[in-house]
C-alpha cells in the first residue's frame, strides 16, 4: 500500500466560531471522520497537521493586531489554547503522524512542519514508499493549496477530495483548485477515494 491521507489544519480556530473560522469547517471535520471510519485501512499513512504558533510572539510577522489578511492574521492557533486543538468533530484515532507547523514563523504547508520526533512530512512519506496522497482539510485557498503543491513538488500523485475541504472565500478557493489541477493534481469526491 503506497497511499497516504493528508489532513490539513482541521482546528477549532479554522472551523465555525474560531478566530479565523470558515463556513463548512465543522462539516469537513465530520466528513473526514466518516471517510476514516470507512477507509482508514486504505491508507498506509495518515498525517494530520496543525498550525501551532508560539505564544507571546508575532511568529515572524504572521500574527498581528492590525492584520492585512494576506501576510498577517489575527491571533490564531496559539500553542496550548483550545483554538489550536483539533475540531471535536474530527476523530484522530486513525492518525499515524501528527505535525505541528508555524512555530515562530509563517507556515502554510504541512510540509513545513515536523512530527513530535522531528520528522518532516516528506521524510515520513519517503520512509513508507508513499506515491499517492489524498489531501483534505482547511483552508482550500491557503494551507490546503500550499500542502498539495508541496506534495506535487515532492513527486506525489495528488488527489484533492473536494467535498472534504473548505475555503476562506469562494473566488480564491476556485482559483486554488484550478491552480492545483493545472499543476497536476486530480480533483475528486471522497466517494471515489
Amino acid at each position: 500500500m503506497t497511499r497516504a491521507l493528508l489532513i490539513v489544519d482541521v482546528q477549532n480556530d479554522f472551523t465555525e466560531g474560531g478566530a479565523l473560522g470558515v463556513d463548512g469547517g465543522d462539516a469537513v471535520a465530520t466528513g473526514i471522520t466518516r471517510l476514516l471510519a470507512a477507509h482508514a485501512g486504505d491508507y498506509a499513512v495518515i498525517v494530520a497537521s496543525r498550525d501551532w504558533h508560539d505564544p507571546d510572539s508575532d511568529n515572524g510577522g504572521h500574527i498581528s493586531d492590525a492584520p492585512d489578511f494576506v501576510d498577517s492574521w489575527p491571533p490564531h492557533c496559539i500553542a496550548g489554547t483550545e483554538g489550536a486543538e483539533y475540531d471535536p468533530g474530527l476523530d484522530t484515532t486513525a492518525v499515524t503522524h501528527h505535525v505541528r507547523k508555524g512555530q515562530g514563523k509563517p507556515a502554510y504547508s504541512m510540509f513545513e512542519g515536523v512530527t513530535d520526533d522531528g520528522s518532516t512530512v516528506a521524510a515520513v512519506l519517503a520512509e513508507r514508499g508513499i506515491e499517492t496522497v489524498d489531501v483534505v482539510g482547511i483552508a482550500t485557498d491557503h494551507c490546503v493549496r500550499a500542502s498539495a503543491l508541496d506534495a506535487l513538488a515532492h513527486g506525489q500523485h495528488v488527489r484533492v477530495l473536494t467535498d472534504l475541504i473548505a475555503g476562506v472565500a469562494a473566488e480564491p478557493s476556485e482559483a486554488a483548485l484550478a491552480e492545483l489541477a493545472h499543476a497536476g493534481a486530480e480533483l475528486a469526491a471522497s466517494e471515489r477515494a
